[in-house]
């Protein structure tokens, strides 16, 4: 059966606001550099207050959104299943998705009563990216927004790490991988974050269940979870839950599990001022190449080159124009 999308992916829906900060605005304001830290609305709009201008840059973002924006502007096809509220970020997010070809339950939806969930993402002259996030009506995001004849018309179903937290949207997760693993369609997680790993180990392998097609990780997540800090032990170790995974190594690129043997990518080496959303990226890249064709070894050329496109400059997306160059350049 031909498949209508590539990607069906399931996360957090987060109006992403980007902030240049410097290292004192985070001792000022008691914030932990480098993490991403949930937080309530009061404590996000002191802030908001604290910053005193206007985001340098505003877009719908949350881990799996990127991805799968990523993917329809490489050439894919797109469905995203999210949760925003009937207020006016709630509208910006769906209009975004819409302009960027990307399907939603929010076409066939009415939306609730509340409050979008907003990220503020404070990025540092070391091109560090800092999060913290209020997740608004995106906490409650539940089954209700599983579209099951849409995981079923896909060639891959994408988990992201995030849901973990919130009760509801991991069972989100677990009734959409159940949908796709009786659907024979593929699964893929990313971990998303190592707090996520260090404090939700176990809803993480409910998550994954009897193991999963794709996992995406980076080093620190890797080791994490499968206890150790030998990166060689880590990568064995994920056999185990994983059929196949990238393991991301920052400026020493990443190791793909093709399910045969290791691939190691080399990094593309470029001057990074923002590394907000290289992973987003990456697992998106990814995504599209080996739905469309391609091996494991393209796809991973693809993918670090995208994201390195990523971190060289503000924003978790590429403009499409530019993509497709990548595109062009690498898989031709």
């Amino acid at each position: 059966m031909t498949k209508k999308y590539d990607v069906y992916a399931i996360g957090n829906a987060l109006v992403d606001m980007e902030y240049e900060v410097h290292d004192e605005f985070f001792k000022k304001n008691n914030i932990d550099k480098g993490l991403m830290t949930l937080v309530d609305e009061d404590r996000q709009n002191y802030l908001l207050n604290a910053l005193g201008t206007a985001p340098k840059k505003q877009q719908c973002g949350g881990s799996a959104a990127n991805t799968v924006i990523a993917a329809a502007q490489f050439g894919g096809k797109s469905f995203y299943s999210c949760k925003v509220a009937k207020d006016p970020i709630g509208n910006f997010y769906f209009q975004d998705l819409q302009d960027n070809n990307v399907d939603s339950n929010l076409q066939k939806q009415d939306r609730d009563q509340g409050i979008t969930g907003k990220c503020l993402v404070l990025i540092t002259p070391d091109a560090e990216r800092t999060m913290n996030t209020f997740l608004g009506i995106t906490s409650t995001i539940s089954k209700t927004e599983v579209f099951p004849e849409a995981i079923r018309h896909s060639k891959y179903m994408y988990m992201e790490g995030y849901l973990v937290a919130s009760p509801t949207g991991r069972a989100a997760a677990i009734h959409a991988r159940n949908i796709a693993e009786a659907a024979g369609v593929k699964t893929a997680l990313t971990f998303s974050d190592v707090n996520m790993v260090k404090f939700f180990k176990e809803g993480l392998a409910e998550m994954i269940g009897d193991g999963i097609d794709l996992l995406f990780c980076n080093e620190s997540e890797a080791c994490a979870y499968t206890e150790t800090d030998d990166i060689l032990m880590a990568r064995e170790r994920l056999k185990l839950i994983a059929k196949t995974f990238v393991i991301t190594l920052g400026e020493e690129g990443a190791v793909i599990w093709d399910g045969n043997q290791f691939i190691n990518i080399e990094p593309y080496h470029v001057k990074a001022v923002d590394t907000n959303g290289a992973g987003d990226m990456y697992a998106g890249a990814f995504l599209y190449a080996i739905t469309n064709g391609h091996d494991f070894a393209s796809a991973g050329k693809l993918a670090s080159k995208a994201a390195s496109q990523v971190v060289s400059q503000f924003g978790p997306r590429l403009k499409t124009e530019v993509a497709l160059e990548i595109k062009q350049k690498i898989l031709g």
